[in-house]
């Protein structure tokens, strides 16, 4: 079995659900992952936002805007008027929902509970269109098998236990139809899976029913070899590595988040990404095997601060890295980059949100330099050692680019260098020149 998720835009519009719906049905039984419909999350994050202010009015206005969106797709999508009366009391209960909540103390509980609307009205509405259609097709929730521990991480052997249960209360379904994102924690509370999203309740579920392919369904012909919105020219990637997309989406291919892909590494099962606006493309395919010998592809991080430490006193000085690293550990601050020297130390990092109070404590242990404004690129591809020229050509290509950092050998698959935001385009540009068109 297959597991299948789209994303908001691919189920942006009635004509969106509609050729989501011809592409699902093609008489092989499968799970249906959904997202929210596009812009339904923000807005529903804007009406908690309203209700923490405890401005009511602001929050019923965005209620009343979410219902006056659906009732339009409604209306375009349905053929009977059966099924449209159907859709918009489903509609009109999540939206109720939602209002019940305007009187009463708000909290983060309240909050989750308001966010996980999205996806049930978009699973719900999905689900009506493709029985109005004559499909076998059934709700799986989400709620009633996704589940964290107490550590906020999936539960996987109660995913696989209740999930199995539930399709197993449906064995003639053509279609399981279950929601993205959300879940229920170690306390029963409504909650989601944050890091990924839908993306990763596709992966959770594949690894769960042991799938054959995760189908990952977005607006792109899958990743690309840089990003088409700086560089031109560029093309997808056709075969991945896990661990080469895993480090392609932390170093900023929004395509794809780098935890959502962990359980079907670990379960060998391939992920591909497709576009639904070009079905026939074939993507981006992610497996555990490896193409010898290929830089595949080149990603940009941005908002970037380092900060060098230089210290005399380093040399050969036990415990200068580990006190080092405590400061950002008490910060609560992760570590992008590292390189280090007999003298100082170099570090990256994209949160700028305890910048001063860990560059004060820096200065107990030496002289600190900060750089703002800052830009990590990274080169992605088989970077053996024994592979030889392939760093020589990246540090070719970047010969008219200022390098403040590289950090190449703590994986085979990338080198990371650091360059000014001013400089990002042109150094993307050169890249794409010399390693994937020269």
């Amino acid at each position: 079995m297959k597991v299948l998720k789209f994303g908001g835009t691919s189920v942006g519009s009635a004509q969106r659900m509609k050729d989501v719906a011809g592409l699902i049905c093609d008489g092989e039984q499968k799970v249906v992952v959904l997202s929210a419909m596009s812009g339904t999350t923000n807005s529903l994050v804007e009406i908690s936002d309203y209700l923490y202010r405890k401005n009511h009015d602001g929050a019923n206005e965005v209620v009343n805007r979410l219902a006056d969106k659906y009732a339009g797709v409604i209306g375009e999508l349905y053929r009977t008027q059966e099924y449209r009366d159907r859709a918009g009391e489903l509609v009109m209960s999540c939206l109720d929902g939602i209002r019940s909540l305007v009187k009463d103390l708000f909290t983060l509980f309240e909050e989750r509970v308001i966010v996980a609307q999205g996806e049930m009205m978009s699973t719900g509405m999905m689900n009506l269109y493709l029985n109005e259609m004559g499909v076998k097709s059934v709700i799986i929730p989400a709620l009633d098998y996704m589940r964290t521990d107490k550590n906020a991480e999936p539960d996987s052997v109660y995913i696989r236990e209740k999930l199995s249960s539930l399709l197993a209360e449906n064995p003639d379904a053509d279609l399981y139809i279950t929601q993205g994102f959300i879940c229920r924690n170690a306390y029963n509370e409504i909650d989601n899976l944050q890091r990924g999203g839908s993306d990763y309740t596709a992966s959770l579920v594949g690894a769960a029913i042991r799938a054959g392919e995760i189908q990952i369904w977005t607006d792109i012909d899958g990743m690309h070899n840089n990003d088409p919105r700086v560089v031109d020219h560029t093309s997808p990637v056709r075969h991945l590595n896990f661990d080469e997309a895993a480090e392609l989406a932390y170093f900023g291919a929004k395509i794809l988040h780098p935890t959502c892909i962990l359980p079907a590494k670990l379960n060998n099962i391939p992920v591909r990404l497709l576009n639904t606006m070009q079905p026939d493309a074939p993507g981006t395919t992610i497996s555990n095997d490896m193409e010898k010998g290929k830089i595949k592809a080149v990603a940009a991080k941005d908002n970037i601060i380092s900060i060098k430490v230089k210290s005399g006193r380093m040399l050969l000085a036990t415990g200068f890295l580990r006190k080092v690293f405590e400061i950002f550990e008490t910060h609560r601050t992760p570590i992008d980059m590292v390189t280090t020297s007999e003298v100082g130390v170099s570090v990256t990092v994209d949160s700028p949100g305890r910048i001063e109070e860990i560059v004060n404590d820096l200065k107990k242990y030496g002289t600190v330099t900060v750089d703002r404004d800052m830009v990590i690129i990274c080169v992605v591809g088989d970077l053996e050692w024994e592979n030889l020229g392939f760093e020589a050509r990246i540090i070719a290509a970047l010969g008219d680019v200022p390098v403040r950092m590289i950090s190449y050998g703590g994986s085979n698959f990338n080198v990371s260098l650091l360059v000014r935001s001013a400089d990002k385009k042109r150094a993307l540009q050169a890249l794409s020149e010399h390693l994937f068109h020269s």
